[in-house]
């Protein structure tokens, strides 16, 4: 059996028949992190002993398993809690810090029989979008190491795509999930806002952020929503609602489906190589019985800013709490509490890091508050409505997950302003709250992966999953394997 090969679903059914133990699968997916991670750069933190414990003391349990993903080793990015182990959000002013708790989902997973491998890098603070500004160092695209894997999942994305686990869950907070999995021949979801408890994610901009998926295909991810979404009254954004229903809808069948085009997304700045391939994707659904029509989304121009003003205002206000006093790293030689956080923060954050706390400080203050910040708020309102008018129209919209494939290490980094209009296509399901997913659909002439956006309306992930299902059914860009 060629575990490579597999997707999570498919080694949880071999775990579950007695086809391969946990430890064997446990331990191929440490030593393809111990043979490929030096290169790639996915990995923070590799637990390998603690797997190892963990796997060998699940297989004892596998005839009574009852989580189709049972035994299956996975990873987790590095701004999620666990309970004893590093979490550093990728950055120096946390340094060491190992929390005294496990995140909701983490605990949910656990109790599904899960065997974390390890802590995924990132973008330090999940801000930037492409892995490059971690404290660790850059993570590179399994597909061309001369690349990134995009950002601030880059991690989770680059290890799936290598083999190095069979799925992970990132953060998406302007498409951090997203973005990375198109740029890594991935599948990731970011699922509807207060559908997965935020409790335990160390929070960028609380407003936007939201834990999800990144896996082999659709019916990956779909399990793995439906083992950690629902309420928690630990979390007061979570939603009540009928969970754990995902993977029972995926039937393939999308006669009558209605799925929009925005043509405003579709415009100047795309890849010619990247639209040719996403509107494959409608064609490929037509083909099974949805009806395909272009439509208009004009709001679309104000994303953007949009968005990086709202989420670097939280941002200004959650990082307030890295200090030095509490937790993480501290400077030294500080002459008063004031000096000690100037000095703290300073030699502790990145650049990137400084430069959204300064604007996000900036609009939040006396003066910029009323033309910055809430004039923000309320085209935030007006996404919303736009996409509740599309809504009405259609049952999906199609969309670019990002305007190139993959760019060359260090490219975004010299031109932040091109780095942050990357996230055109994605930041918008954020503002509104909506789900959305990236599926393989393409290669562009340098061999590298492209993917494509569906976004549905709140509370239809299924619909969404569904659709991406149903097209991954025809296709195999999703089953290719990065060199």
């Amino acid at each position: 059996m060629e575990l490579n090969q597999l997707t999570a679903l498919q080694l949880g059914a071999a775990i579950k028949a007695g086809e391969v133990s946990v430890a064997e699968a446990t331990a191929f997916s440490l030593e393809r992190i111990q043979a490929k991670n030096p290169e790639n750069n996915a990995y923070i933190t590799v637990l390998e002993e603690q797997a190892m414990a963990r796997a060998k003391a699940l297989q004892a349990g596998v005839s009574d398993a009852v989580s189709p993903l049972y035994g299956v080793p996975m990873a987790l990015k590095d701004n999620i809690c666990t309970k004893g182990i590093k979490t550093s959000c990728a950055s120096k002013i946390l340094g060491d810090f190992k929390p005294p708790y496990d995140a909701t989902l983490v605990e949910k997973l656990d109790a599904a029989g899960s065997v974390t491998l390890g802590k995924l890098n990132m973008d330090e603070f999940a801000m930037g979008s492409t892995s490059e500004t971690s404290f660790y160092g850059a993570t590179k695209n399994p597909w061309d190491l001369t690349r990134v894997p995009g950002g601030s999942s880059g991690g989770g994305a680059a290890a799936v795509a290598a083999g190095m686990g069979w799925y992970a869950v990132g953060s998406d907070t302007g498409g951090s999930i997203r973005q990375p999995s198109s740029y890594c021949g991935v599948t990731g979801m970011k699922p509807t806002y207060g559908t997965v408890s935020r409790y335990g994610l160390i929070a960028y901009a609380s407003s936007l952020d939201q834990m999800g998926p990144i896996a082999r295909d659709a019916a990956d991810c779909a399990a793995i929503l439906d083992l950690v979404q629902g309420k928690d009254p630990r979390d007061g954004t979570s939603l009540n609602g009928e969970y754990g229903a995902l993977s029972a809808g995926l039937t393939g069948d999308v006669k009558g489906m209605r799925i929009g085009i925005p043509t405003d997304c579709f415009g100047e700045g795309l890849s010619p190589a990247v639209s040719k391939a996403v509107l494959a994707v409608a064609e490929t659904l037509k083909s099974r019985g949805a009806v395909v029509e272009e439509c208009s989304l004009p709001i679309m121009q104000y994303v953007v800013p949009t968005y990086y003003i709202i989420a670097a205002a939280e941002a200004s206000s959650n990082l307030s709490r890295f200090d030095g006093v509490k937790y993480g790293w501290r400077a030294e030689g500080f002459e008063d509490l004031t000096d000690l956080y100037n000095k703290t923060r300073t030699e502790g954050f990145g650049s990137e890091v400084k430069r959204r706390i300064l604007l996000g400080t900036f609009v939040l203050s006396t003066g910029y508050y009323d033309a910055y910040y809430k004039k923000a708020l309320q085209v935030k309102a007006l996404i919303a409505r736009a996409f509740d008018t599309a809504f009405s129209k259609f049952d999906l919209l199609l969309t670019p997950v990002a305007p190139t494939t993959a760019p060359k290490l260090g490219e975004s980094l010299s031109d932040p302003l091109q780095m942050y209009l990357s996230d055109i296509y994605t930041v918008s399901v954020n503002l509104a709250g909506l789900p959305g997913i990236s599926v393989p659909c393409g290669f562009d002439e340098h061999g590298m992966p492209i993917g494509a956006q569906l976004i549905g309306a709140a509370l239809q992930d299924s619909k969404v999953l569904h659709a991406a299902h149903a097209f991954q059914l025809d296709t195999d860009f999703h089953k290719k394997e990065a060199r």
